[in-house]
């Protein structure tokens, strides 16, 4: 993943040669002025666009009801069977775990991970098992907002070795975005800033 936010980091050169496969036949000599040229008229052109603006509340729109949190999350007094069950048939990794009766307070949040290590691996009985005894802690747990960057998400999800983040605000939880949404929608936003680069250079703009 580390090397997966590097390459992205470093998009500036795969933007460089991309434009100069496009602009290749033109006299070398004025390669300095056409980027001359793209760098103070498609800076101000392509900001407008947001370049990396993508934030956590997009991709909790883009997806739709699935990211209310209707079935995000149990309870402290679930069985670690019932919330595993529920993980299967939603196929999620994670839950967001709320006390009874507060489903907009976070407690805690629970993963496959967890479950592996604190019932499998001890030999602990899932059913008998509540999901309190093993989650990981409010205190713990690594959250962002809806207005968080999704790059800084990506980050914070790498840096902890997570896969799975809360999302909150001031009135509570909203949802919870999985790595594999957040790199879905890195790979989306920089194929749509190509496709702009694309259409500058073929006087789109």
């Amino acid at each position: 993943m580390q090397g997966a936010i590097q390459a992205i980091r470093s998009r500036g050169g795969v933007l460089k040669s991309a434009i100069l496969r496009h602009v290749r036949i033109v006299n070398p000599a004025m390669l300095p002025t056409v980027f001359s040229h793209f760098q103070s008229v498609s800076s101000s052109r392509l900001e407008e666009h947001g370049f990396e603006s993508t934030t956590i509340a997009d991709i909790l729109k883009d997806k739709g009801k699935s990211a209310d949190g209707s079935w995000l999350w149990c309870t402290t007094e679930e069985t670690v069977y019932d919330a595993v069950k529920s993980m299967t048939q939603h196929n999620v990794g994670a839950l967001v775990v709320v006390k009874p009766g507060e489903e907009k307070g976070i407690a805690g949040i629970i993963t496959e991970r967890d479950y592996l290590r604190k019932i499998i691996v001890q030999g602990r009985s899932s059913k008998s098992t509540k999901v309190g005894d093993i989650m990981t802690e409010e205190n713990k747990l690594i959250t962002v907002t809806p207005d968080t960057k999704v790059l800084r998400a990506m980050q914070l999800m790498t840096d902890n070795r997570i896969r799975h983040i809360p999302v909150i605000d001031e009135t509570g939880m909203k949802g919870m975005v999985s790595i594999g949404d957040v790199v879905r929608a890195v790979v989306t936003e920089h194929r749509e800033e190509l496709n702009r680069l694309n259409a500058y250079i073929q006087g789109g703009y």
